[in-house]
């Protein structure tokens, strides 16, 4: 559901939260800040930024309805 620690750090190549911050944002990557300080990031937004599927999820609204046909 959301990146662990390690993935962030993997994604923004920063350890430090403010610059993790940084460069999500230059990514165009939303983010929130916990209460307690750590980042949240959404795996399927940074997917979908970078345009990367998840293996087995499919995106409901992209399949074609042929009832019309």
């Amino acid at each position: 559901m959301f990146l662990s620690v390690d993935e962030l750090v993997e994604l923004t190549g920063r350890r430090q939260r403010e610059s993790q911050a940084q460069a999500l944002r230059m990514m165009g990557i939303e983010h929130k800040m916990r209460a307690d300080g750590r980042l949240v990031v959404s795996r399927r937004h940074v997917e979908q930024v970078l345009g990367v599927a998840s293996a087995g999820a499919v995106d409901v609204d992209a399949m074609i309805d042929w009832s019309a046909a």
